[in-house]
C-alpha cells in the first residue's frame, strides 16, 4: 500500500513539472511572435505627388425659372366679359388678353365728353371777360381728373400682355366675377430662361459678367446648352459663404421649361494643383475623413488631406501633401502611422 502511494506522488509531480515546462515554452513562443510583429516590414507600392496646371470646373444644380413672370388682373373686382387666350398660347407684348365689363368705362367716357364741352365753353367766356380765371382752372382740374380715371379704367377694361411669352395659367372663364384673390391669367417669358446658382465665395474673383457656362438637363440627356452669366448678386450669404449668380440661357427651341432640373457647369480657368493617384487616398470609415500615407525614409507618416476634383484617375489635393512627396498606393490596409515599409520596385 505504501509503495502504491509513493507511485501516485511521483506521477503527480511529473505531471506538474510537464505543465510548467509547457507554460514556459508557450510564453517564450508568444514573446517571440510579439517581437516579430513589432518589427514587421510591410511591402508597399508608391507614387510621387506632382504639381500640374488643372482646369478648375464645378457643377451646380438648379431649377429653371422664366426670365419674367406676370399676373394679368384688373385693379378692381369686376365681371369678365371675354378671355381671348388659352393656356399654352404664345403671345406678344401688347396683345389683348382679357376684356372686362365696360360699363364703368362708358360712364367715365361720357363724363369726360361733358367736362370737355364745359371747359371749352368757359374758356370762350374767359377770353371775352365773361368768366373768371378760377372758374376756368377749376374746370380744367376736373377734366384732367376725369381723363385720368378714364385712362385707368380703359387699362383695366382691356388687359394687355406686358411681355412676349406664353400663357401658363387661366383661372377664370368668360362671365366669371373677378374677385381679386387670384389673377385672371399668368404669363411667362421663357426665351430666354433664367437659372440661379449659389457659388462658393472662394470663386468670386473668377466670376465675370458674360462668362460662358455649359448647362445640361436630366430629361434632355444627349444635349448640352450654352448660357452666360447675366447677373452677379452683390452680397454673400454669411451662413453658407456663397453668392448667387443668374445664368441667362437662350430657349428659342422651347425645349427648356420652367421648373426643369438642370446642372450648370462652370470653368474657372486653370490653377496649380498637387495630384496623386486615386488609389493613394483612403477614406476613414464612419467619419468621412480622407488621408494618405506619406513615405518618410523607410517609414510612413499619416496625413489627412483636403480633396479637390477628380482628374481622370487622379485626385486634386488642396492640402495635406506637397509636390514631390511619395505616397503609398498599395498595402495601406496593413499600415499605421510610423510603420516600417519595403517599397516594391
Amino acid at each position: 500500500m505504501k509503495n502504491w502511494n509513493l507511485i501516485n506522488k511521483v506521477i503527480i509531480v511529473a505531471v506538474i513539472a510537464a505543465v510548467l515546462v509547457g507554460c514556459n515554452k508557450s510564453k517564450k513562443t508568444t514573446a517571440t511572435a510579439a517581437s516579430v510583429d513589432s518589427t514587421m516590414v510591410i511591402k508597399v507600392r508608391v507614387a510621387t505627388a506632382t504639381e500640374q496646371m488643372v482646369e478648375q470646373t464645378a457643377s451646380f444644380t438648379t431649377t429653371v425659372l422664366p426670365e419674367a413672370k406676370n399676373s394679368i388682373a384688373p385693379q378692381m373686382p369686376g365681371r369678365i366679359r371675354k378671355i381671348f387666350v388659352e393656356v399654352g398660347n404664345h403671345i406678344v407684348k401688347g396683345q389683348k388678353l382679357v376684356q372686362m365689363d365696360a360699363v364703368q368705362q362708358d360712364v367715365l367716357s361720357t363724363q369726360v365728353e361733358n367736362l370737355q364741352a364745359t371747359y371749352d365753353r368757359i374758356e370762350q367766356l374767359y377770353n371775352v371777360g365773361g368768366a373768371s380765371k378760377q372758374d376756368l382752372d377749376n374746370t380744367r382740374v376736373a377734366l384732367d381728373v376725369a381723363k385720368s380715371n378714364l385712362k385707368n379704367t380703359s387699362e383695366n377694361t382691356y388687359l394687355l400682355s406686358p411681355l412676349t411669352g406664353v400663357v401658363t395659367a387661366r383661372n377664370y372663364d368668360n362671365g366669371d366675377l373677378f374677385n381679386g384673390q387670384v389673377p385672371v391669367l399668368t404669363v411667362m417669358q421663357i426665351n430666354p430662361v433664367k437659372l440661379t446658382i449659389n457659388i462658393s465665395e472662394s470663386y468670386l474673383p473668377q466670376i465675370k459678367l458674360g462668362m460662358t457656362v455649359n448647362v445640361t438637363f436630366d430629361v434632355l440627356a444627349n444635349e448640352q446648352f450654352t448660357g452666360k452669366i447675366g447677373l452677379i448678386y452683390p452680397t454673400i450669404d454669411p451662413a453658407t459663404r456663397t453668392f448667387s449668380t443668374d445664368v441667362t440661357l437662350p430657349n428659342s427651341s422651347g425645349k427648356i421649361h420652367p421648373g426643369m432640373f438642370g446642372r450648370v457647369n462652370v470653368n474657372f480657368g486653370k490653377q496649380k494643383r498637387v495630384l496623386v493617384p486615386d488609389l493613394a487616398v483612403v477614406s476613414q470609415q464612419g467619419s468621412g475623413v480622407k488621408f494618405v500615407y506619406i513615405v518618410d525614409g523607410n517609414k510612413v507618416r499619416y496625413s489627412e488631406v483636403q480633396m479637390g476634383n477628380r482628374v481622370g484617375t487622379q485626385f486634386e489635393i488642396l492640402s495635406g501633401i506637397e509636390d514631390g512627396q511619395m505616397v503609398v498606393t498599395a498595402g495601406q490596409s496593413k499600415l499605421k502611422d510610423g510603420a516600417e515599409i519595403d517599397i516594391i520596385k
